[in-house]
């Protein structure tokens, strides 16, 4: 019982880190989806224009 908490432990603290990075990256105006920055040749749908 207590590996199970300790490995649910560390997977909570990895997640939040991810997340945490996300939106301190997005907040500081860096790219944080997946298509690597090249809007011209990206076709999701955030990066175009309205």
């Amino acid at each position: 019982m207590f590996g199970t908490i300790a490995v649910g432990m560390v997977l909570l603290a990895i997640v939040s880190l991810v997340i945490f990075s996300m939106v301190k990256s997005k907040r500081s105006g860096k790219h944080v989806s997946s298509c690597g920055g090249n809007c011209s040749a990206c076709g999701c749908c955030c990066h175009k224009k309205k």
